[in-house]
């Protein structure tokens, strides 16, 4: 593997991680599943590998419009040594879209403890992409004792900028533009313009791959209004609304891992850059000349990072009385800084 820029240290006396195989020379890539799974009567649709592998489970979440298929280049790579799980997200894929959908951060996190849960899996390493990295942010503040490490993957929730298209999407009448777009552009005239665009140099061509992905999935209207919602959710024309790093001192004791390319048009390099000055521990790996999917980008070089990752950390659940004792220690330093008038 390339050497890597800024990879951050990794966290000082943790051993090494147990319950993952001393990593093969194999290169033979892990089978590839969709399952599906019924929970509170609607549709969950999941790609899962390694499930023999020996090696710890990693759940990873797509982003806004995406799905499970995002994770396809890097997922029989990381399936050699872990147990891998890539849900549709609700609203998105083959999962049900259904039109009274929760479609916020905290439903999503609380969706994946149900779908863990259901699958006999008492915990894991939490890998969020885009609006993924909130939603993984958030199953991490909800649900501690489930979470075993942190990996954001270009995430969201960590400072306000975002792309003018996503904040566009927020606006009265995106739902309409969308189908309108959808209806006007014949399907073939549509790749086609794909095609061409790929061959313009210095975009990167994951970027155009996955737009092209999002847009195909508005045909469904059910997918456009549930990427309408989570959006109003999430974002507003000024950007993105929620912001996690007030909370990321809870991650202090977590294993974490950033991801980031230098040339992401949707969510500046700067955002993880902060994160990992405010998580002294975490790790930060940034690729180069890669934009805003770095895991499809570069699919055996992000699993080499991940499986890297899993194999010099031990996995780290917190329990009720240790967020009590970060919150309380948080609360009295603020307490401490205030100065009678």
């Amino acid at each position: 593997m390339s050497q890597l820029p800024r990879r951050g240290p990794a966290p000082a006396g943790r051993p090494r991680a147990h319950g993952l195989r001393r990593r093969s020379r194999s290169t033979a890539p892990a089978a590839v599943a969709r399952r599906e799974i019924t929970l509170h009567d609607q549709r969950v649709t999941y790609l899962e590998a390694g499930r023999r592998s020996g090696g710890p489970t990693v759940v990873l979440l797509h982003g806004l419009a995406s799905s499970s298929a995002t994770w396809l280049p890097a997922l029989p790579l990381l399936g050699r040594h872990a147990h891998v799980i890539a849900p549709d997200l609700l609203g998105h894929g083959e999962s049900a879209k259904p039109r009274t959908g929760d479609y916020s951060l905290g439903a999503y996190a609380a969706g994946l403890r149900d779908l863990l849960l259901a699958l006999g899996l008492d915990g894991a390493t939490v890998v969020g992409h885009s609006f993924g990295g909130g939603v993984a942010m958030q199953f991490a503040y909800q649900f501690p004792e489930l979470t075993e490490r942190l990996v954001l993957d270009a995430s969201g929730g960590l400072g306000p900028d975002v792309s003018i298209a996503l904040r566009a999407a927020s606006l009265p009448g995106a739902a309409a533009v969308l189908k309108a777009a959808h209806t006007l552009t014949p399907r073939r005239i549509a790749e086609l313009a794909h095609r061409a665009v790929r061959l313009v140099p210095g975009v990167p061509r994951a970027d155009l791959d996955e737009l092209a992905c999002a847009l195909a999935s508005f045909a469904d209207q059910g997918a456009r209004d549930a990427f309408v919602h989570t959006v109003r959710s999430a974002l507003n024309w000024s950007g993105q609304r929620l912001d996690g790093t007030g909370r990321l001192y809870l991650l202090a004791d977590l294993p974490v891992l950033l991801v980031a390319g230098t040339d992401d048009a949707v969510i500046p390099l700067d955002h993880t850059v902060a994160a990992h000055d405010r998580l002294p521990h975490s790790r930060l790996e940034v690729f180069e000349r890669t934009g805003h999917f770095p895991h499809a980008e570069h699919p055996a070089r992000f699993a080499e990072v991940l499986l890297d990752f899993l194999h010099t950390t031990s996995p780290i659940r917190s329990d009720t009385d240790s967020f009590r004792r970060r919150l309380v220690t948080t609360r009295s330093r603020a307490a401490a800084a205030v100065v009678p008038v």
